[in-house]
């Protein structure tokens, strides 16, 4: 995918983050004063692309179907190119365009989703080509989940090249895909507040050992902080901070019991960057320290 512009007086990020035979990552962003964004792309000869919009109010149009869209923040599509297409991004407003699109062609996915092996393959590879993955609801374009945006994360900040690099993006672009498939057969959106807690939940259960703040899970989810702190505590009777440090405790306890670990690989394994800190919680939670109950 080549990335053009129809702007040439503001400030522009744009680059490309991996490109193999088979797999091409572009990350753009735009910021300006001035009213009017636009950028250009253009789509491979048979190729699916997954376009993650990650800034407010971008519009799209695309030539093979001649139609305008327009998303909201944390929107996504996963849309088909038979033959070589293109397609026109712009924001007004003053808004940012800042989007990351994958293109991976079509043989790529025919040998990794083998829609000859059985019925639910094929089906899957059908709804790909039909491009059933662009709308959720009607014409509700799908929300990124906590996962997707995680993924993204991990994508744009790997650092190493070679044979590494590769089956790493590879393996995010089967997991991307995973996660797709599942919404939809799901059919529910992140965007539904009901399942926020729940959201979140997993989203601290897989992530309890990092050094999480609540600005980070709220941008992630695209919820206010106050919302998000008021519904997990209705639905599960905790503050998010006092859950988390029950994982890491729970964790904790398990680990303690093998003395060949060090207390201080512990507490980062943990998420505790400073020993006595992890050894002040386990203290206030178990009522002894990590060495006592290691000595029995």
């Amino acid at each position: 995918m080549e990335i053009k512009t129809g702007h040439t007086t503001h400030q522009a990020k744009r680059g490309l983050l991996f490109q193999s035979e088979d797999i091409k990552i572009v990350f753009h962003e735009d910021a300006t004063t001035e009213k009017y964004l636009k950028s250009n792309f253009i789509e491979g000869q048979s190729s699916f692309n997954l376009l993650f919009l990650l800034s407010q109010n971008i519009n799209l149009k695309a030539s093979d179907c001649n139609t305008n869209f327009q998303f909201k923040k944390n929107q996504y599509i996963l849309h088909y190119s038979s033959s070589e297409n293109h397609a026109e991004l712009w924001t007004e407003n003053e808004d940012s365009l800042k989007y990351l699109q994958i293109q991976v062609n079509h043989q790529y996915v025919f040998d990794l989703i083998k829609p000859q092996s059985n019925l639910e393959s094929a089906e899957i590879l059908e709804n790909m080509k039909n491009n059933n993955f662009i709308f959720l609801h009607k014409e509700t374009p799908p929300n990124m989940t906590v996962e997707m945006h995680m993924i993204l994360k991990e994508i744009s900040g790997y650092s190493k090249n070679g044979v590494m690099q590769k089956l790493f993006i590879e393996a995010k672009i089967i997991k991307l895909l995973i996660l797709i498939f599942e919404q939809f057969n799901e059919k529910n959106s992140v965007g539904d507040l009901s399942k926020t807690p729940e959201t979140i939940k997993k989203f601290l259960d897989e992530n309890y050992h990092r050094n999480l703040k609540i600005e980070e899970i709220s941008g992630i989810i695209g919820i206010n902080q106050n919302k998000l702190r008021k519904e997990f505590k209705e639905q599960y009777q905790t503050t998010i901070s006092e859950y988390v440090s029950e994982l890491r405790m729970l964790k904790a306890k398990k680990m303690i019991i093998n003395n060949q670990i060090m207390i201080k690989e512990i507490a980062i394994e943990c998420g505790y960057e400073y020993v006595q800190n992890f050894t002040r919680a386990f203290k206030k939670k178990f009522g002894v320290s990590p060495e006592k109950l290691r000595l029995g």
